[in-house]
């Protein structure tokens, strides 16, 4: 693990990237841009968030605090992003406003697909 495991580590905009996590909750976090191994926001993503009717579909309660450590799954996601470098993750699934799983596209003539160290 070379990513910050605390989000006051984090660069802006995976710490942005965390803030959105928690601010969905559930749902997908779609056509996320990658430039230099981090998370940008220009173009937005396409954000869709999940409701269950009669239940708290409010943000994670981790929203208010400054600094916390990071849960295995978003340290995953940032690795994931940092070896992507430049490029797009289509998907991101998110449930208690943590990643569960992510879509990446890449081509056959890659040597080593993103999701490999």
């Amino acid at each position: 693990m070379n990513q910050p495991v605390t989000k006051s580590a984090l660069k802006p905009g995976s710490a942005r990237l965390v803030e959105l996590l928690q601010a969905l909750n559930f749902g997908r976090i779609e056509a996320l841009a990658i430039r230099g191994g981090q998370p940008v926001f220009d173009p937005p993503p396409r954000i869709i968030q999940k409701l269950k009717m009669g239940a708290d579909n409010a943000p994670r309660p981790e929203m208010d605090y400054a600094d916390f450590r990071l849960k295995d799954g978003v340290i995953e996601l940032l690795e994931l992003i940092a070896r992507l470098g430049n490029g797009e993750i289509r998907s991101i699934e998110v449930r208690c406003g943590l990643p569960v799983s992510a879509e990446v596209e890449w081509r056959p003539e890659t040597a080593v697909p993103p999701s490999r160290p």
